[in-house]
């Protein structure tokens, strides 16, 4: 489950645009967010049907009031250029575990197509996967954002470990960034494997970004390792580097656990060395309230660092924060959502606890 982000803008007659004055982006950028708040129109000017666009659109605004930096006011406004998507019929094939688009399931044999199985996923299931609204990253972006001073992503190489969903490096790569997605689940690069999903994504307002995604295991297989390079200025994983389900303190289903392929140290010298000098690693996790010890385990309640501080700086990294709380804000993000269902901030310091981890590498 991961991301990437970096090349040097392409340059094209396309993508050539004259330079604006500082005070022509800000107005870009509020026009944007102001475009953010408008819900999707229907026919003859009235509102139409609900459509998760919209939705993010929405939420960006929502968010903007809680943005630290210039860079993820940017990221909340890019809402504003989603594409909407029309729904994607793909077939699950158990026999071998494969997701397989139209295309690929008439090419086989009338047994095996009777083996698949049908499935139509829509434009929610496109930009938040099963986890929840991409925007989110906004919360850990800034803090990155806010320690390298970037006033953009544009011309950042981004690497998401883990990355579960496309919206946040769509969002990301419409800002000019070079993102790579790396994950284990078969089904991602299948569903996002359209004309437009990947490659160069259009930048309305500079240089265009790209978006590259990569299915395998980082850094135990090879052919993803290389497919996913070096030079990166930011690895993020958001909800997939959890001490629970890398080392959990209890007996948990072994399904529910992640197995990295590489031992901690392995897995840590591999970050270090995708990152160029001044590079930053930032883990971030979210997770609800651990179980008592009579009830199952929960591995993804238990949202630290995975890797000893004392590991990290051995590798190599300056470690910046480590296991750094960041609940207060967390809660002002769910209120803003509307994720809160109804609890109070109270109620939710009982329920929902937010952790992160940064790190530098140095120049």
């Amino acid at each position: 489950m991961g991301v990437r982000v970096g090349a040097a803008p392409r340059i094209s007659v396309c993508s050539v645009r004259p330079r604006r004055s500082a005070a022509a982006r800000m107005r870009a950028l509020l026009l944007a967010v102001a475009l953010a708040a408008q819900p999707a129109a229907g026919q003859e000017g009235q509102p139409g049907p609900p459509d998760q666009v919209a939705i993010l659109k929405q939420e960006a605004a929502r968010l903007v009031p809680l943005a630290i930096t210039p860079a993820v006011r940017q990221f909340l406004a890019q809402t504003a250029y989603l594409p909407r998507v029309e729904p994607r019929v793909l077939f699950h094939d158990p026999t071998c575990g494969r997701v397989h688009t139209r295309a690929q399931y008439e090419q086989l044999d009338q047994a095996r197509r009777h083996e698949c199985q049908r499935r139509e996923y829509d434009e929610t299931f496109y930009y938040l996967g099963r986890y929840g609204t991409p925007l989110v990253y906004a919360r850990p972006l800034d803090l990155v954002a806010q320690e390298a001073k970037f006033d953009s992503f544009a011309g950042k190489r981004v690497l998401d470990f883990g990355y579960g969903m496309i919206g946040q490096l769509r969002l990301l790569a419409s800002l000019g960034a070079d993102t790579v997605g790396v994950d284990v689940q078969p089904l991602l690069t299948v569903l996002y494997s359209q004309p437009g999903d990947q490659g160069v994504i259009r930048n309305p307002n500079g240089p265009d970004g790209r978006i590259t995604l990569v299915e395998g295991r980082f850094p135990g297989e090879a052919e993803a390792r290389t497919r996913i390079g070096d030079g990166f200025d930011l690895f993020l994983s958001k909800n997939t580097l959890k001490r629970g389900y890398v080392h959990p303190e209890r007996e948990a289903d072994e399904r529910m656990l992640i197995d990295l392929g590489a031992t901690d140290e392995a897995f840590v010298r591999a970050v270090f060395d995708v990152l160029k000098g001044g590079g930053l690693a930032m883990i971030y996790n979210l997770s609800p309230k651990q179980n008592p010890s009579e009830k199952p385990y929960i591995p993804w309640a238990d949202g630290r660092c995975p890797f000893d501080r004392a590991l990290l700086e051995r590798v190599g990294f300056q470690v910046l924060a480590y296991d750094q709380p960041d609940d207060e804000v967390i809660y002002e993000y769910w209120m803003a959502l509307g994720l809160n269902d109804g609890q109070t901030r109270e109620q939710l310091k009982q329920e929902l606890f937010s952790h992160f981890t940064l790190l530098r590498k140095p120049r």
